[in-house]
């Protein structure tokens, strides 16, 4: 974030006047500065001073200059100023809303100490420091003011966090101390933070991150927990004094720091989670920074200096005007402040999770914002400042976005409509559609507030074209879906949600009732329709008349007015409705009745009782009587019985009157004798369920207050003796029986003879049953209680009676039932027969009279027939054998197949005409060719032709022709038919005549003479396929010649001749097609090459904005330039792209230079500002003057490298002392030097480079030493040669060295003497330091000649005492050795001693060695592998040494692949905090993870024993430098792994805590970067799936079986995370190396997933708890937030929580108490044992553990 000066505000003064304090106004508009004189002064937000004031001291007896101002702060309002002074005292001035308002004292608060800093975070709340150390806190409405904390030190800052819920106060110890009055769900902790090597005077508090500085000229950013997370040190920088002061960007994500002539600027990285160090501002002569004040909309940042100046700096990234009308300023990565330039109103724009944002659009009107982030989707609404940031994947900004609706913005993606309420940062609602306009969606969000309901939030949307669904958003559920026949193009739901409008293509305007379910067509033809605005009010239009429906729950009552124009508007103002309607040029509007809108606003509200007074102002009308029945409905749901009674009177309906009357009466008496509301009394109750015909509901009412009397009374009353007498069975009633008796009198009296006869039939009395059903008139009853009862079936009287009446009212077919039932089958089948039962009939006749079937199935299909049921009579005729009359039934019915199957069955010729009949009827439905057969069967050959020639089947009826004409006659026929047809303009059946006659080229003839060249084609490429790219491109010519363009380009395509299209467009000058048609046809750049002639065509101006406009401008020049026409590439790239013209001419040089035109080459590489080109083309063609000319003239750099290139060619002409020359003169000898030597000229190299380049000539000896070695013994005796020249003439440097050269293993003597001279000579001429390097490297080489006194005498010729020892020593001789160490050098003896000790123990004499050097002794026990003597050794010497040969032997283990014996070697010799045993123990963990079948109660002491290690460990970490790194923390988290291994295998004994091992499995999956993955999952799963999870279970084990699978491939590449999205399971886990089950295991698993898989429910999810969080997540995966886990089980701890005294433990209370509960009842000893773990690890156990003895 860059830093750019603005302004002065206040200049500094010539000596110190400190600034001490400024701040900046929560609204932006005023800022304030203190000066050391106690004087604030106010500028507004342009930086201009407009006000001042003078601050008071506590008491004025002390005088003015008895205080400092040390803090001050604007109130959240921005009317009042908190001033915070040395004399023990903060007062609060209150200055107002303008500039010049009064400035007034309005609070002060005395203190103990002076005040040393102020924040003021929220209302009426002001938080300080203090320099006895406290942090209180004063309220400004009480007076009073109170501690938060307190501590021993100076407080010397104070500081919040971006919301100002939390506050850092610095310490003048170094202590930096965190408190919360709302942690927001984070977690983090309070207390003491952190402490600072200095004292923290620059604090800021960073949205990620708390940066501190002070005077040690380090600044350090601590992470959330106070850990160092980086350090910028500037104490080796002299110029940087100490830190002063710092302030923190209002989004937190920068932060300033203030020095000596300096601002340090650092801005949040939040791609590598640290902070990066922008360039720093330097400004010489500022003096000291003093004070910071960051404006708070991040745009501004002001400095206050010790000379008492006060600079103002821009602090915006980058700005930028948006459409001439907004201004954006990026005052950070995540914070953008958007300025209306013609309003001035401002609003920022700020990501709360703190990411980058892109690109800020404003639409819908210049009203709404739109930003996205990497993860976000920033939303606003600019006229009522409401922001809203919701979670947003990445879509490629294909969003599509709609602001009809001012509360909501409906976002369209791929198929997905997403809503965001604006000010609210969750995503409202998201539904899958494929409709995006927004006439299609409806949003009520609510609109209108309705009684008693909180959230109205509904959405109507479509599905698919025909079917619209409607959602509640707020609760998330489907409130219906309506179904449609057409498709809907409109629907709106009305301002409450309740009702939905919608209107289909047909122009059908429908209405839904959500509550309801119910579908109403309202109107027809509707071209316009529209809610009023604020009431259930529908106005549209239906073709020439305006309807209203002041009550849209009665859809019928509508009010219609003439109109004679449209309407397009509907406006709703000051107490006035609206309609405007457009008639031809005059625009007219209809006032609406603004009492019925309102009657249903009313009615909304739920005021019932204005809504009667408005209707009582009201005539009867239709409308009128619609309200009147909704407020009586609506009032007796409420209860508001005296309103439903003035409706019911005002309905005229009087019943419901009398009956309300009489309810209200009791309801008021009930509400005078006991209080409160007479309507919920039962009887009042039950009254008005009567009333709404619910009856067994008021039975319930009363039945609840045992009102027995009442109910039967009731029931009597509406004659319901039946629920009467029912309710008097259930209590036993004592009346019961004369009810009963009451009833059947009452029934006799009213003549009700069947109910009468059932109550006798209940009673058993059969008969008295039959005569009254008789005496009802009632046979048919009758009869059926006969026939179901043998008594009665035996009378003959009872039987002849009902039979009589039976006849008697024709009732037949009972009758016959009746007669078949006492068997008199004649009467029966005659009962039958009469009343058409013929299937009774035919029935009984099967049984009893066999011969009369066939009658009766052709009597039965002629009553079909006249009852014109004629396929039903088919299948009787049939039976009865009268095939006529089934044909014409048949035929009657239209049941073709069926008439068609009984012809061919019959032989009879009779049928003719039936064939002709079934024949014409298929000829009508096109089934031709069973007509055809039908047309020959019948002899009616001619009737078929007819048939196929009106059909136009000319094929066809040709063949039947030909059976009866000549091939010649058939021909002519035709094809003067098709004449005809052709004269008619027929020629589609022209053309099939010509097919017929296998004509086609009379076919093409007609058409090519008709211009109709389509058919042409198809029928050339039909019949002439060869011909048919020739016939296009003919045609296409001629069409060309023609000017018939477009036709003519066609045929060219199609004729796959695309470039002659091109050509005929470019040659009529029409290149938009010519570009048209290569863009769509051509190759893939061939429009870039038709764009580039058309251009050029054009030249000029023109040329360049074609280009410009197809954006191949660049493209263009670079092709002109590619194809050498150079002078119109020159042309486009002076007037439009200048910095081109230096390439045009680069390229116009390299023709010329292919060319050969040298010299004009020369010139454009000139031009080109490529003179090196020049140089290089000369010197290619080796033009060496040229060359030099150019070089000289233009490029002096280049003048070297055309003499190195004249002296190569010379080097290669063999012209050595020429070349060496322009070498020389090019300065590059050591190119000379690499020639000389290439040619093996080593001594004219060696002697050049002695003159030019002495430093190389050391290298370039040896690399001739090496090429004389090279050649062998010549070359050793050329050195030994060369040596002895050296010697003569003195130079012994040069001679020692090249005697040390000589190495020949061939002959030793030689080597000896050689190296002994080199000694001598170096002994003898050299210096001492010389010498000893030289007798250093003789020495050794001696030794390797086994020539040890040799080496030793020449060590001590030049006192080197200790290489003679040595030397002596690797010859054995330890006397000499001795004697030379004890004479010569006293302080070696101890040193031959250790040598001679080595000694011992490489002969492998340990025992002895161990009385001389213990420590060889155990080295040498480890390397015989004999541990366990070594162990015991080391353990009687100190513990440092015993653990080094521990760890030695522990890594022996663990290569031999035992990590059991590693565990019990720590636990029996304890487990030291040394760094380089860490290794150690992450093995011995990992290779105890890995081991097999472990998960078991018996492995519960192996897992006991690694938790006590690695505790161990933890404890001895804490104590150590290693406290809190990062090693620390993997062993905690190992420590905790152990822990829940242990933990499991104590419980998996105990059946009852099968719950907690199935948890500890599942915890432990969060571990997987520790634990083998595979094994993790395998033991979860099963887990689960013992304890009945099939979801976790089914889930887990089929991660396992991916990772088996994984691990087989050798790659987790292919694992899908989708299932564990928003968990804390690690995705990037370590590839085992091996399964960990066996595969039969396995294989077991995998058909269990198998067999679950297909089980439907079973579903594929984690579950969740009321986090919406995977519920053994410990991070919620909306907030962020970590919960502690569970020390019993791992889940994460949410409510019900057990605390221990250490900080971070904590207990489910549940799985606690179930633990306690186990280990208490069955005295587990390794429950037990956890639980003595628990409490060392947790600071003991809580006070209602229990205790275990």
């Amino acid at each position: 974030m860059p830093l750019k000066h603005l302004k002065t505000l206040l200049s500094p003064q010539d000596g110190a006047a400190k600034v001490t304090c400024m701040t900046w106004a929560p609204n932006n508009a005023k800022f304030a500065v203190c000066t050391v004189d106690r004087v604030v002064l106010l500028y507004d937000e342009q930086g201009e001073r407009r006000d001042k004031f003078s601050t008071k001291p506590a008491d004025s007896k002390y005088g003015k200059k008895s205080y400092v101002v040390k803090s001050m702060v604007f109130s959240p309002d921005s009317t009042k100023i908190g001033i915070a002074q040395t004399d023990n005292i903060i007062f609060v001035y209150k200055i107002g809303q303008e500039w010049g308002d009064k400035k007034v004292i309005c609070n002060k608060f005395v203190q103990t100490s002076a005040v040393t800093c102020l924040l003021w975070p929220a209302e009426h709340s002001i938080v300080f420091g203090l320099t006895e150390g406290k942090i209180r806190v004063a309220n400004t409405k009480t007076n009073k003011s109170s501690t938060i904390y307190g501590t021993e030190s100076y407080v010397i800052s104070l500081t919040s966090n971006v919301s100002g819920k939390g506050i850092l106060s610095g310490h003048a110890d170094g202590t930096v101390v965190r408190y919360f009055f709302d942690d927001e769900g984070s977690g983090e902790s309070q207390g003491k933070l952190l402490i600072h090597p200095c004292p923290p005077y620059a604090l800021a508090w960073g949205a990620n991150s708390i940066i501190v500085a002070g005077c040690d000229k380090k600044v350090v950013a601590y992470d959330r927990e106070g850990h160092v997370l980086q350090t910028f040190d500037y104490s080796r920088d002299r110029l940087e004094k100490e830190f002063t002061v710092a302030a923190t960007s209002p989004s937190g994500q920068s932060v300033v720091l203030g020095s000596f002539d300096r601002l340090r600027v650092f801005n949040w990285c939040p791609r590598r989670s640290a902070w990066d160090e922008a360039s720093p501002k330097e400004i010489p002569n500022l003096y000291t920074i003093t004070a910071l004040a960051w404006k708070k909309d991040g745009s501004r940042l002001c400095a206050g200096t010790l000379c008492g100046g006060v600079e103002q700096f821009d602090c915006c990234l980058r700005r930028s005007i948006y459409k001439n009308k907004f201004e954006m300023t990026y005052v950070g990565l995540s914070q953008v402040i958007v300025k209306n330039l013609s309003t001035g109103t401002r609003v920022v724009l700020k990501s709360h999770y703190g990411y980058e944002i892109e690109e800020v659009k404003i639409l819908g009107k210049e009203r709404y914002l739109v930003a996205h982030t990497s993860d976000t989707l920033l939303l606003g609404d600019l006229a009522s400042n409401k922001l809203s940031e919701v979670a947003w994947q990445g879509s490629g900004g294909n969003e599509k976005f709609f602001f009809e609706n001012e509360a909501v913005c409906m976002v369209f993606n791929a198929g997905e409509l997403t809503l965001v309420e604006y000010g609210n940062n969750e995503i409202l609602g998201s539904v899958r559609t494929e409709f995006m306009n927004p006439h299609l969606t409806s949003v009520r969000l609510n609109d209108r507030r309705q009684k008693g309901v909180e959230e109205n939030k509904k959405l109507a949307y479509l599905i698919d074209i025909k079917t619209i669904a409607i959602l509640d958003l707020a609760g998330g559920y489907n409130l219906g879906t309506v179904s449609h026949d057409l498709k809907i193009d409109w629907l709106e739901l009305n301002e409450t949600g309740r009702k939905l409008l919608f209107r289909d293509k047909k122009l059908k305007l429908n209405l839904f009732d959500i509550e309801s379910g119910v579908k109403t067509t309202v109107l027809s033809f509707c071209s316009y329709v529209q809610w009023v605005p604020g009431s259930d009010v529908v106005v549209a239009q239906n073709r020439g008349n305006l309807c209203v429906w002041y009550n849209i729950d009665s859809p019928e009552r509508v009010t219609m007015f003439p109109l004679k124009g449209d309407i397009v508007d509907l406006e709703r103002a000051n107490g006035k409705t609206e309609v405007i309607v457009t008639e031809g040029v005059n625009t007219v509007s209809y006032t609406l009745d603004e009492g019925l809108i309102e009657f249903g606003t009313a009615i909304d509200d739920g005021d019932y009782y204005r809504a009667t007074a408005f209707l009582e102002t009201l005539e009867m009308c239709a409308e009128t009587e619609a309200m009147w029945k909704t407020l009586s409905k609506l009032s007796l749901e409420a209860r508001q019985l005296h309103i439903a009674e003035r409706c019911f009177a005002a309905l005229g309906d009087v019943s419901k009157i009398r009956f309300l009357n009489e309810t209200n009466k009791i309801a008021d008496s009930i509400a005078k004798e006991y209080g409160g509301d007479g309507t919920e009394n039962y009887k009042v109750k039950a009254r008005l369920a009567m009333l709404d015909k619910n009856f067994k509901l008021a039975e319930m009412y009363y039945m609840e207050q045992n009102a027995i009397d009442e109910v039967m009374e009731m029931y009597q009353e509406l004659h319901m003796w039946d629920d009467c007498i029912a309710v008097a069975e259930a209590k036993g009633h004592p009346e019961l029986d004369n009810l009963r008796r009451s009833y059947f009198a009452w029934l006799m009296e009213t003549n009700q003879n069947e109910k009468a006869g059932e109550v006798k039939e209940s009673e058993g009395d059969y008969v008295g049953a039959v005569n009254l059903y008789l005496k009802a008139g009632l046979p048919a009853k009758a009869a059926w209680l006969a026939m179901s009862r043998d008594d009665l079936l035996a009378s003959s009287d009872i039987i002849n009676r009902i039979a009589t009446a039976l006849i008697k009212g024709e009732f037949y077919e009972r009758a016959g039932d009746l007669f078949e039932r006492i068997r008199n089958n004649q009467r029966a089948l005659e009962c039958y027969r009469t009343g058409n039962a013929f299937r009774k009939a035919v029935e009984l006749a099967r049984l009893a009279f066999p011969s009369e079937v066939v009658k009766l199935e052709e009597v039965w299909g002629d009553y079909l027939v006249q009852q014109k049921q004629m396929d039903a009579a088919i299948n009787h005729y049939i039976e009865s054998g009268c095939s006529s009359k089934a044909v014409e039934a048949a035929i009657g019915a239209r049941q073709w197949k069926k008439a068609l199957h009984i012809v061919e069955l019959q032989e009879d010729r009779s049928l003719d005409m039936s064939y002709l009949k079934i024949a014409q009827h298929y000829a009508s439905i096109q089934e031709f060719e069973v007509a055809e057969r039908l047309f020959v069967k019948g002899d009616h050959l001619r009737d078929a032709i007819d048939m196929y020639t009106q059909a136009g089947k000319w094929e066809q009826a040709h063949k039947l022709a030909v059976k009866c004409m000549s091939q010649e006659e058939v021909s002519a026929l035709y094809i003067s038919r098709a004449k005809e047809l052709e004269k008619e303009g027929k020629y589609n059946e022209a053309e099939r005549l010509f097919a017929t006659v296998n004509e086609p080229d009379l076919a093409i003839t007609m058409y090519k003479k008709n211009k109709m060249y389509d058919d042409m084609i198809r029928l050339v490429g039909r019949h002439h396929r060869n011909l048919l790219q020739e016939t296009h491109i003919h045609l296409a010519k001629e069409l060309e010649a023609d000017g018939r363009f477009q036709e003519a380009e066609y045929h060219y395509i199609e004729g796959q001749d695309w470039k002659a299209a091109v050509n005929m467009y470019a040659h009529g000058d029409m290149w938009e097609e010519a570009y048209r048609v290569s863009k769509n046809h051509g190759a893939t750049s061939a429009h870039k090459q038709v764009a580039y002639l058309w251009a050029k065509s054009l030249g000029g101006e023109a040329a360049v904005k074609l280009l410009n406009k197809f954006g191949l401008l660049e493209t263009a020049i670079d092709f002109a330039a590619e194809n050498r026409s150079f002078e119109f590439a020159f042309e486009l790239a002076r007037l439009s792209m200048k910095q081109k013209i230096p390439q045009i001419h680069l390229k116009n040089a390299m023709f010329l230079e292919d060319e050969g035109k040298f010299i004009e080459a020369e010139t454009e590489f000139i031009k080109a500002g490529k003179p090196k080109e020049a140089v290089l083309m000369y010197v290619h063609i080796q033009d060496w003057s040229g060359a030099q000319r150019v070089a000289e003239a233009h490029d002096p750099d280049s003048v070297a490298d055309v003499l190195v290139g004249q002296a190569k060619f010379c080097f290669e002409q063999k012209d050595f002392q020429k070349a060496e020359a322009f070498l020389l003169r090019a300065q590059r000898p050591e190119l000379a030097i690499k020639y000389y030597r290439d040619a093996e000229m080593w001594s004219d190299a060696i002697r050049i480079c002695k003159d030019y380049l002495p430093n190389k000539l050391a290298v370039l000896q040896e690399e001739y030493e090496k090429e004389a070695s090279r050649k062998g013994n010549r070359g050793v005796e050329g050195m030994v040669e060369q040596a002895q020249e050296w010697e003569q003439s003195c130079d012994y440097a040069q001679a020692v060295d090249c005697y040390l050269k000589v190495k020949d293993s061939s002959n030793v003597a030689l080597q000896e003497k050689c190296w002994m001279k080199a000694a001598e000579l170096a002994i003898k001429f050299l210096t001492r330091d010389k010498a000893v390097a030289v007798v250093q490297a003789v020495g050794p080489r001696l030794v390797q000649l086994r020539k040890y006194s040799t080496a030793a005498e020449l060590y001590l010729n030049l006192d080197l005492i200790k290489e003679a020892v040595d030397a002596f020593i690797e010859g054995e001789e330890w006397n000499k050795a001795k004697r030379v160490a004890k004479e010569l050098d006293p302080r070696l003896e101890g040193y031959v001693d250790q040598r001679y000790k080595e000694h011992l123990k490489n002969q492998g004499k340990v025992d002895s060695l161990v009385g001389v050097d213990v420590m060889a002794a155990l080295d040498m026990y480890v390397e015989r592998g004999q541990w366990e003597k070594c162990i015991d050794t080391a353990s009687k010497q100190n513990f440092k040494i015993l653990h080094k040969y521990v760890a030695l032997y522990a890594t022996h283990l663990i290569k031999e692949n035992d990590a059991e014996k590693v565990l019990s070697l720590y636990m029996q010799h304890g487990v030291p905090a040394n760094q380089q045993n860490f290794n150690i123990y992450k093995r011995m963990f990992l290779e105890l993870m890995n081991l097999r079948d472990r998960d078991v109660a018996e492995a519960y002491r192996m897992w006991a024993d690694l938790r006590d290690a690695l505790h161990l460990l933890c404890e001895n970490l804490t104590k150590s430098s290693e406290a809190n790194s990062p090693a620390h923390e993997d062993f905690e988290q190992m420590l905790v792994v152990a822990h829940y291994y242990a933990t499991r295998s104590a419980i998996k004994g105990t059946d009852q805590l099968s719950i907690l091992v199935a948890k500890l499995s599942i915890s432990l999956l969060r571990h997987t970067e520790l634990i083998p993955a595979d094994k993790a999952f395998y033991e979860a799963g099963l887990a689960a799936k013992a304890v009945g999870w099939d979801n976790m279970a089914f889930i887990f084990l089929n991660r396992f079986l991916d990772l088996a699978d994984g691990i087989d491939e050798g790659t987790l590449e292919a694992l899908d995370h989708t299932d564990f999205q928003d968990t804390d399971i690690p995705f990037e886990v370590p590839l085992p190396s091996k399964l960990h089950v066996t595969v039969e295991k396995r294989e077991e698993i995998r058909d269990w997933v198998l067999t679950v898989s297909m089980d439907q429910r079973v579903e594929q999810v984690l579950p969740m708890d009321e986090r919406g969080t995977y519920e053994a997540s410990l991070v919620a995966a909306k907030t962020g937030i970590r919960s502690l886990p569970c020390v019993i089980t791992g889940y994460p701890v949410l409510r019900n929580k057990i605390d221990f005294k250490k900080p971070g433990m904590a207990a489910n209370k549940d799985d606690w108490n179930k633990f306690l509960m186990a280990t208490k009842t069955t005295h587990s000893p390794e429950c037990q044992d956890v639980l003595k773990f628990i409490a060392q690890w947790c600071g003991g156990l809580p006070s209602a553990g229990y205790s275990f003895q």
